[in-house]
């Protein structure tokens, strides 16, 4: 379980794609404190489980629902992606409780700034929108929006 509270903005080392998977591997510094093999790790908000660490960087096997619930085939190298560790149970929830698991992607349409904030319009498929609630909690890229 995650916050949707970003711990850090990690980078992309490397992408191999399989038959039906990728193999990532994610640089950082901050989440690697106390990141051990078999932890999870929200990369953009998508539960991942570190598969062998070290260096600062970590690998991941993405399976294939995951592959087809998100944009991770997009991925390249030295990319910027939002790290966040899961959850320790006697943390605080700095955002909402997110789970990592993808439901689904949108599509920015329009981006507008103002003076104190950027205001995104997103669409989404109508599958996603009946459990979007007004003014709810929502994770994007694994920011926490409430």
């Amino acid at each position: 379980m995650f916050t949707g509270i970003v711990e850090e903005v990690g980078k992309i080392v490397n992408v191999k794609k399989g038959a039906q998977s990728l193999l990532l591997t994610i640089g950082g510094n901050t989440i690697f404190d106390d990141l051990k093999i078999g932890d999870s790790v929200a990369v953009n908000g998508v539960c991942l489980t570190a598969t062998s660490i070290g260096n600062h960087q970590f690998t991941a096997d993405v399976m294939p629902e995951s592959i087809s619930m998100t944009t991770f085939t997009n991925l390249k190298v030295n990319q910027p992606v939002n790290l966040e560790r899961a959850m320790a149970a006697n943390g605080r929830f700095g955002g909402h409780i997110v789970a990592g698991h993808v439901d689904g992607t949108g599509r920015i349409i329009n981006m507008k700034r103002t003076d104190n904030a950027i205001v995104f319009t997103i669409s989404a498929p109508k599958s996603i929108m009946d459990y979007v609630i007004y003014k709810g909690s929502i994770t994007i890229d694994g920011i926490s929006l409430t």
